[in-house]
């Protein structure tokens, strides 16, 4: 038996629950605008690059994350306490919810599924570079690496390294560049 398209059952779904008035089409139009356009890697990204554009907001934003990233319009559940860490050629900060799966919601959307696997929640604090390195990032070995354990009471968030080579990218252009993955630490930004 052939099932139908995703889309075909998820339209199903959504007209059975509104005839039974379960739902409110207005409130999930709402719901879906919100996580189409205020929350989001997309936010994070804007951050990224205002701090790459704007060392006083980049100070800002390394020594009270919440506050910097408020400046830009993006707070609420799942926000409230952020704490923003800088990689560097150096040292490499990946973040991880041991626990569950908080994660920094208004400025990365809803974690993605690997985020919440068991496997990755465990493996990724014993042995990072190899969990890195299977998820293709290769740090090289005398890069320090520092797994960040979110929690119910702190959030993490990366400040990946700029590219070289971006210096002459506007911060919208660089805005294009950064991705979640760099900003939970599993990758880094490409130019």
């Amino acid at each position: 038996m052939t099932r139908p398209p995703v889309a075909l059952r998820t339209a199903a779904l959504e007209q059975l629950l509104t005839e039974r008035g379960l739902v409110d089409p207005a409130v999930m139009d709402r719901f879906i605008a919100t996580y189409e356009r205020a929350v989001g890697p997309l936010n994070g990204a804007k951050v990224v690059a205002r701090a790459w554009t704007d060392p006083a907001y980049r100070e800002r934003l390394l020594a009270d994350g919440t506050a910097a990233i408020a400046e830009l319009g993006f707070s609420g559940p799942q926000g409230e306490h952020i704490v923003v860490v800088e990689n560097t050629p150096t040292r490499h900060n990946v973040v991880v919810c041991t626990l569950c799966s908080c994660y920094p919601w208004p400025v990365l959307g809803l974690p993605p599924s690997w985020y919440k696997d068991p496997a990755y929640r465990a493996r990724v604090v014993r042995e990072p570079r190899r969990v890195l390195r299977e998820m293709g990032l290769d740090l090289p070995e005398d890069v320090q690496i520092t797994v960040r354990d979110s929690s119910a009471e702190v959030r993490w968030l990366v400040l990946p390294e700029r590219p070289a080579g971006t210096e002459s990218l506007s911060e919208e252009d660089l805005v294009g560049l950064v991705t979640r993955d760099a900003m939970v630490g599993v990758a880094k930004v490409a130019p």
